[in-house]
């Protein structure tokens, strides 16, 4: 997966097309991410005794991928993600527009 948490995202796709955040949370095997601040949804929640009282919650909830798009810290655009091994033989990802390390 070419996201990692901590990532500047723009999200491209959905109800909340044109945010921008950072993702919170990846999940790998669903292909999902958290974005802060992005995807919110409102959850009827039952009283769970006298610590937890009901109420509506608004609650953030994973984006696909394929929804999301990174921005460069660099360039500070919109790009894809790259990867190439540097001088000591490690991968590392890079910005495709402007050949940055991300």
């Amino acid at each position: 997966m070419k996201l990692k948490s901590g990532d500047t995202v723009k999200v491209t796709a959905g109800k909340d097309k044109g945010h921008t955040g950072k993702v919170k949370k990846v999940f790998p095997k669903k292909q999902k991410v958290l974005v802060d601040g992005a995807n919110k949804y409102k959850k009827h929640m039952k009283p769970q005794g006298e610590r937890k009282p009901g109420g509506i919650v608004e609650m953030e909830r994973p984006l696909p991928v394929g929804n999301v798009a990174i921005i460069c810290p660099t360039c500070k655009q919109v790009t894809r993600v790259g990867w190439r091994r540097n001088q000591s033989g490690t991968k590392e990802r890079f910005c495709k527009k402007c050949k940055a390390k991300l």
